[in-house]
């Protein structure tokens, strides 16, 4: 018995929970919906200019009939082509009057649309600058792309519709009830009391396509990143011979949002059919009662003749709204995504004092960090950098020296303890002001879409053409770019032939021309060749002169000379000195430095 009751409980748990999610999504759609329309206000005159003209196209297209309606009505009483021909040429004026309505009406709203769609795409965008790095973390950059791109699109294609054919639709309607009103009332009765059955089955079938276009943008968000992802390591996937499994790991992304996109389409394709369904009924209705009307004299042929005219156009704009509905369903349900991606929460606070670089100290006191609350990256780590003194981050892969770095730069902010430049928190500094303070070399490079020009003075936009040539030359990356096609003036794109080390010979130009006051060199010349190695130490040699520099390195080799070597080992700091020191003390640093010349 207490078996079957909580079975019975279960279930009952989960339709509640069921019922809090249909009610939760519903209140997602409603926001979602009022506030895409809110994003048309700034084009709010077009957007009012675009319905006066559609006002004007419905009216037009609405008195048409009633001249028609005249004119057989003339004709049936005997009227000759001449008595007709000014209520034809008016029909013809009205007619044209309205296309050219229609016309405007269609040109304003895709500049509306085209316009909301262009500021979604720019505050989705610099949204992501504004973004923590812990954002994606959890996502992909796949998704990101997904919503600016894809759900933007979706958002304007349902927007246009929405603007074309809904106020159009609803204008209509209500001017023909009103017009059919004038002509006879029983028979617009009859119109109106079928309208809720077309009503009802719009009704229904939105309420099931929406969750079915969310899942459809989520499986198109995951092809995607996926895509993404594989252009990114196409030559590791090459290089392990994963072709084969690759391209089925797609065609299951492909056939899940196939299959996906498919049960969205085909419910939103049912919408159309059953409203046409009805209208059809509607016309049928119509004529079978004005056929008794006409021949009990109540009603002439001319005027039928414009009531079925007025049925036909009262039921086409429930066709054009259902068809509308299906698209603006697909409309919030992706404009839901991009509000998430607008509305995602920021970087927490960015300080609003200010940093002054006076020495260049740098200290981390009882500095502890976690990534999303997991294990410790880092416990408890405190130690010192002098202005000036070159420091050296060593220690086993996974031991925290890039998380070290990330906290410095600000990319995260610690979970507690403080970290300090000249004795200034610099938590409660802005994040740009503290990263202006450095120059980053990373391990791995990136480089623009553009000229070796502009990807060298990045770091400092307004460097003269000669001062670029100045650091090219101090790092001896002039020696490959003068030979290049168009030497300094070459596009870099993904397929010019730079080696790994050219790349990043041209990263480390970068820092050489901005000249920061403060350094990381994050694995810097991991990817250079010996000769250029020597080369590219000896003139970060006189840039680091009198500066604080950070390098983090796995081949010790690279930090004898440092000032000062920090060992770090899960997350702490076990050692630190100079390398004759640590070596003396036959540590930790030791055992690392000795291994690493027995595998060599």
């Amino acid at each position: 018995m207490s078996k079957i009751k909580l079975g019975a409980d279960v279930k009952e748990e989960k339709e509640i929970e069921k019922e809090i999610k249909k009610e939760k999504e519903k209140k997602q759609a409603g926001s979602a919906f009022f506030r895409l329309m809110s994003e048309l206000g700034a084009s709010r005159f077009l957007l009012a200019a675009s319905l006066a003209f559609s006002l004007v196209f419905s009216a037009l297209t609405l008195y048409i009939p009633i001249i028609v309606g005249g004119v057989i009505d003339d004709i049936t009483r005997g009227a000759g082509i001449l008595d007709v021909k000014g209520q034809l040429i008016k029909t013809a004026l009205f007619a044209a009057i309205a296309a050219l309505s229609r016309y405007a009406s269609d040109v304003l709203s895709n500049k509306v649309v085209f316009r909301t769609v262009k500021e979604l795409r720019k505050k989705a965008y610099k949204k992501l600058s504004r973004l923590p790095v812990s954002f994606f973390d959890k996502g992909t950059s796949g998704d990101a792309i997904s919503r600016i791109i894809s759900d933007t699109d979706a958002v304007g294609d349902g927007l246009l519709m929405g603007i074309a054919n809904m106020f159009t639709g609803v204008v209509t309607i209500a001017s023909t009830i009103i017009f059919m009103l004038g002509i006879n009332l029983r028979m617009t009765l009859i119109i109106v009391l079928l309208t809720p059955v077309s009503l009802a089955a719009a009704a229904f079938l939105a309420k099931k396509t929406y969750r079915l276009f969310i899942s459809q943008s989520e499986k198109r968000a995951a092809e995607t990143a996926f895509l993404s992802e594989s252009l990114k390591n196409l030559k590791l996937i090459k290089a392990f011979v994963r072709e084969e499994k690759s391209a089925r790991d797609y065609e299951e992304k492909v056939d899940d949002y196939s299959d996906c996109a498919k049960k969205a389409l085909f419910a939103s394709s049912m919408l159309f059919p059953s409203t046409r369904f009805v209208g059809a009924v509607i016309y049928a209705a119509v004529g079978l009662a004005g056929a008794f009307f006409v021949i009990s004299g109540s009603l002439t042929i001319g005027g039928l003749t414009c009531f079925l005219s007025y049925a036909g156009q009262y039921s086409k704009p429930f066709n054009d709204i259902s068809g509308v509905v299906s698209e603006m369903q697909n409309s919030v349900a992706c404009a839901e995504r991009v509000f998430e991606l607008i509305d995602a929460e920021e970087m927490t606070h960015d300080g609003n004092g200010s940093i002054e670089l006076k020495r260049g100290e740098i200290k981390f006191d009882s500095v502890s960090f976690s990534y999303g609350g997991s294990e410790p990256t880092l416990s408890g780590v405190t130690f010192t950098v002098k202005a000036g003194c070159k420091a050296a981050l060593v220690g086993p892969t996974g031991c925290g020296k890039t998380t070290l770095i990330n906290l410095l730069m600000r990319f995260y902010d610690a979970d507690s303890g403080k970290i300090t430049i000249d004795g200034k928190d610099i938590a409660d500094a802005p994040r740009g002001d503290v990263r202006e303070m450095f120059g980053m070399v990373l391990q791995d490079t990136f480089l623009f879409e553009d000229t070796v020009l502009e990807n060298i003075r990045i770091g400092k936009p307004e460097a003269s053409r000669e001062e670029v040539v100045r650091a090219a030359r101090l790092t001896g990356a002039d020696m490959f770019i003068e030979r290049m096609s168009d030497g300094y003036d070459t596009v870099i794109n993904g397929s010019s032939e730079l080696s790994e080390g050219e790349r990043q010979l041209i990263s480390v130009t970068r820092v050489m021309l901005a000249a920061p006051p403060m350094l990381i060199l994050d694995e810097a010349t991991s990817s250079i060749d010996t000769m250029t190695e020597m080369r590219v130490n000896a003139a970060f040699a006189k840039i680091m002169e009198n500066r604080t520099s950070l390098i983090v390195a796995h081949r010790l080799s690279t930090v004898k000379n440092a000032d000062l070597i920090l060992v770090m080992k899960d997350g702490r700091i076990v050692e630190s000195g100079a390398h004759g020191e640590l070596m003396l003390r036959g540590g930790f640093y030791k055992e690392l430095f000795e291994s690493q010349f027995e595998a060599a």
